[in-house]
């Protein structure tokens, strides 16, 4: 199952990418939603091989999601690796100077199950997918407006 959305930010490529490599925002972020988040390498910056833990519920059950990042190359894109019990998935971020203030921000996501429960958890995602893949880009647009205002304003 795979999933994209695209966002044009008003704001250099170096910029977006830096907001973007704020990973201490995101942890802060995903533990306001209720996720642990525990970083277990890469504390000194942008690096392949940083990775966390994280542990959350998902339709009532538990779930550990381990998260590394496999590739990183700035300003042009990150690439992350998630595994847990039963499924696999791959982020691909990618930043593409449209000019020397306008970046486009692609975000691909891919989930495969490794077992029967994950192929019934993603058969259920395919379901809802349109709805799924209408709250991904409206996230996504959300996060494109919060970086051009900090952009704007240097925070």
């Amino acid at each position: 199952m795979q999933f994209s959305a695209r966002e044009d930010i008003e704001a250099p490529v170096n910029a977006v990418f830096e907001m973007v490599a704020d990973f201490e925002r995101f942890e802060r972020m995903a533990m306001r939603r209720g996720i642990e988040v525990r970083r277990i390498s890469g504390h000194m910056g942008v690096v392949p091989g940083t990775s966390w833990q994280t542990e959350f519920r998902l339709r009532g059950k538990p779930r550990h999601v381990d998260i590394q990042m496999a590739e990183c190359e700035p300003p042009s894109h990150m690439r992350f690796e998630a595994s847990s019990k039963g499924m696999n998935g791959f982020t691909l971020i990618e930043f593409l100077a449209l000019s020397q203030r306008r970046t486009r921000l692609s975000v691909d996501m891919t989930l495969a199950a490794k077992s029967l429960p994950a192929r019934l958890l993603l058969q259920s995602f395919r379901l809802g997918q349109t709805r799924f893949r209408r709250r991904f880009q409206l996230r996504l647009k959300e996060f494109a407006r919060e970086i051009e205002e900090r952009h704007l304003h240097g925070t």
